[in-house]
């Protein structure tokens, strides 16, 4: 069993063997183990926007506190670490500065990602089924550290915004940010099957390894 923490109801980690979802109703945050995990924390207050949108800190001057997600991030980190599995945010989350976890290169590569066992990389989830590139960073604790389809690829601007909307507007939203929109969030940050598979696969792993230690 491996337990994938952080993940929307009904998502791609729901009805799958051997798998315990977390979505926000049970509260990720409250999870007591036993089961190396998948932690999908949530992202929005540690990337490039974590202040809001723009348009709406300009209509009302409000601005979003960095970091402020209730504790989500430091509480997977607690739990990757402590059940072992694999983690991810995306690529320039601010989160991995502040707790103090290395950066790795953007094309790829495991590296030593703190004096705790962490390893982290980044890898494209379009390499894996994601209609956009959508860098991420991996961190991973007592598990395998699989090879992956490493790289930076060309950008993938969506044609059909592209057409909608013009080529300015449509590199002006950047890859993942003309699909979904207002509630309907799924196909920005939805997990692809090949990569969600590889995340389980690593986890489970860490099950292995720790009853062959």
């Amino acid at each position: 069993m491996v337990a994938a923490l952080y993940v929307e109801a009904g998502g791609s980690y729901y009805d799958l063997p051997n798998v315990d979802p977390w979505d926000e109703r049970r509260d990720a945050r409250l999870y007591p183990g036993p089961y190396p995990v998948v932690v999908h924390s949530p992202c929005q207050r540690w990337g490039k926007l974590w202040a809001g949108q723009p348009l709406h800190i300009k209509r009302t001057g409000q601005r979003k506190q960095k970091g402020a997600d209730q504790g989500c991030f430091k509480c997977g980190l607690s739990d990757v670490r402590r059940w072992g599995g694999v983690m991810e945010h995306p690529w320039g989350s601010h989160a991995w500065a502040f707790f103090g976890l290395t950066v790795p290169s953007r094309a790829g590569g495991w590296v030593r990602a703190d004096e705790l066992g962490g390893w982290t990389c980044c890898v494209e989830q379009g390499r894996y089924g994601h209609y956009a590139r959508k860098p991420t960073l991996l961190l991973a604790y007592d598990c395998d550290l699989p090879d992956l389809d490493w790289g930076i690829g060309e950008p993938r601007l969506d044609p059909e915004i592209v057409a909608r909307m013009g080529l300015k507007r449509a590199k002006r939203l950047g890859e993942v940010g003309g699909k979904g929109g207002g509630r309907d969030s799924a196909p920005r940050i939805g997990t692809p099957a090949p990569f969600r598979d590889l995340l389980i696969a690593m986890a489970q792993s860490a099950n292995r390894l720790r009853l062959a230690a």
